[in-house]
């Protein structure tokens, strides 16, 4: 049996964490750090990414920026290549990068449509593709390793006026099982796992907040803020630090036997 001490120690691991300029990616990078992994962070702002990743730095955490726009192939194999050059290898990955948009259904345009689809579904999709091919036996780092998926409670419930985001974080959700048979049947060693956000205290919070009041739900922000609190049972928003620890618990020896699976940190929310 694993020591206690050492179950959630991420010792001589390399992550790669994108959209980890702020927010959830941010702070999962930073615990995936304190763990003592080696971090990769992707962003598409280069001024951004490069602020996180000295930030970090400053804590005394072994953290480099990469700039990276996940709907390209190309730079998908330029930021795992850099994993591999620069920090020797490649055990897990957290497609933590995504976008929201609010509407009702028949407000919600084509491009929009399609702009979520590619950054929030098409982009797991290469990422984990791309990953694989490195982490797999025979592969570049050949360790086998962990991937974390970013779904939402919109992904598993549904609600007015996020149709097409939750569209997409469902199919994020299925394409993690998908994933995760595959990789586990082929004996690739990599385990895939979805995560489910629910209501947090973030940039993104704000915008669903917005939405709400959009689509006549609410009068103001700071009402929506208050009524969706209000229904959650653990009395609170969640925090950018809730989802980091979760994340930490996916990629670490602790779910060793974790693969497949849906983990859903909402508070309750979705248990209502």
């Amino acid at each position: 049996m694993q020591d206690i001490n050492t179950l959630f120690r991420l010792d001589n691991r390399v992550a790669l964490v994108t959209g980890a300029a702020r927010g959830f990616g941010y702070f999962t990078a930073m615990r995936l750090a304190q763990a003592g992994a080696k971090v990769m962070i992707s962003d598409i702002e280069q001024e951004a990414i490069d602020a996180a990743a000295d930030a970090l730095k400053a804590e005394g955490l072994n953290v480099t920026g990469i700039r990276q726009n996940v709907t390209s192939a190309e730079d998908w194999d330029k930021a795992i290549d850099a994993c591999i050059t620069q920090l020797g290898g490649l055990d897990i990955l957290v497609n933590n990068a995504g976008i929201y948009d609010g509407r009702l259904i028949e407000h919600t345009p084509q491009d929009m449509i399609q702009r979520l689809n590619m950054v929030n579904v098409e982009s797991v999709y290469l990422g984990c593709s791309r990953a694989a091919e490195v982490m797999k036996p025979g592969g570049r780092a050949g360790k086998g390793g962990s991937i974390v998926n970013l779904s939402s409670i919109a992904g598993l419930i549904g609600s007015t006026g996020v149709a097409a985001y939750g569209a997409t974080k469902g199919a994020v959700r299925a394409f993690s099982k998908h994933a995760a048979v595959e990789y586990a049947r082929l004996g690739y060693g990599i385990r895939v796992n979805s995560l489910h956000p629910g209501i947090h205290d973030t940039k993104m919070g704000e915008q669903v907040y917005q939405t709400l009041v959009d689509v006549g739900a609410a009068e103001s922000v700071a009402e929506a803020r208050d009524a969706a609190g209000s229904l959650i049972p653990l009395g609170r928003l969640g925090t950018t630090e809730d989802i980091a620890n979760a994340i930490l618990f996916l990629v670490s020896d602790a779910a060793a036997y974790m693969t497949g699976a849906e983990l859903v940190v909402d508070g309750g929310y979705t248990a209502n």
